[in-house]
């Protein structure tokens, strides 16, 4: 076996823990977009509230894609287990009762 994983992506666990990571941080700037967007609906600052709007639309873009990677690198990780056999069995429990056969 190798060693211990030396970047965020030297496994499934890692990978997935930076991307819940990504969307937390655009969900916080999603909530600083909705605050400027607020504050900024003046007449005189249509352009500012157009740019705004848009940079709103590419976050929530942004926002699918990692939650939909976020989905597929948790189903691969479940999957690594099942192939692996790295989740414990539940009939393990009754391997310490005595078979009558």
């Amino acid at each position: 076996m190798s060693g211990p994983p030396q970047t965020p992506f030297d496994s499934i666990e890692n990978a997935h823990q930076y991307v819940r990571l990504l969307v937390e941080a655009i969900t916080e700037a999603k909530r600083e977009i909705g605050v400027d967007l607020d504050s900024s609906a003046q007449p005189k600052s249509d352009r500012r509230v157009e740019a705004l709007r848009i940079v709103q639309f590419k976050l929530d873009k942004l926002e699918q894609h990692l939650t939909t990677s976020s989905r597929l690198l948790n189903d691969l990780r479940t999957l690594r287990r099942l192939l692996l056999d790295e989740r414990p069995e539940p009939a393990a429990a009754n391997s310490g009762h005595d078979s009558a056969a």
